[in-house]
């Protein structure tokens, strides 16, 4: 697969699951994240694909993805950084997720980005 089909994939993922009728249903999270997903946030919390099986479900923030970008690290491993703006709390993110191009999801790592931090479009 391309650099540039797999960039399209992966941003198309990650934009679905942060749609507001995907983020508050505990079913279609389910469906969405692989089995071995992790994800470190930016509070420190750890959440596993099974925190997500019963009423877990996340806000239904308004988010914005920028400054998307894949780097392919193995045939199977792609490496996906971006800027992660939540509109409902004024809150910015830089996001790195570890996938494999077969799978759903991999590990992804949430980490805050400092306030003075201005992400320009």
């Amino acid at each position: 697969m391309e650099t540039a089909n797999i960039t399209q994939t992966f941003y198309e993922l990650e934009c679905v699951h942060l749609k507001s009728e995907v983020r508050t249903s505990a079913k279609e999270l389910s469906n969405i994240l692989a089995d071995d997903y992790v994800e470190f946030g930016s509070s420190g919390t750890v959440w596993k694909r099974k925190d997500y099986n019963n009423n877990h479900v996340l806000s239904p923030d308004v988010f914005e993805i920028s400054h998307f970008h894949i780097d392919v690290l193995s045939p199977e491993c792609v490496l996906t950084t971006y800027h992660l703006m939540n509109h409902t709390a004024k809150k910015r993110r830089f996001a790195v997720l570890f996938g494999e191009k077969e799978k759903k999801s991999g590990v992804c790592f949430s980490i805050k980005a400092p306030p003075q931090t201005v992400i320009n479009k």
